[in-house]
């Protein structure tokens, strides 16, 4: 689970990294060798991306009130 700022833009990093390596693939791989690492690939960016998409729905916590001195 994402907890911060940092730990969604290093997810979001990953998944681009993901999405990059199945482009390249996509172009060099045999299709039956493509389709057995594709489906890997494709379960663990869904993965990320519903942990990114659950972080950013979740509303800020809110700040305590400032008590007058």
């Amino acid at each position: 689970m994402i907890a911060n700022d940092e730990e969604l833009r290093v997810t979001q990093e990953r998944i681009s990294h993901f999405q990059r390596w199945l482009a390249d693939m996509r172009q060099t791989a045999r299709p039956k060798e493509f389709e057995a690492v594709a489906s890997g690939y494709r379960l663990e960016i869904e993965r990320m991306q519903a942990e990114v998409l659950e972080y950013l729905l979740r509303p800020l916590p809110s700040e305590p009130e400032k008590q007058p001195a």
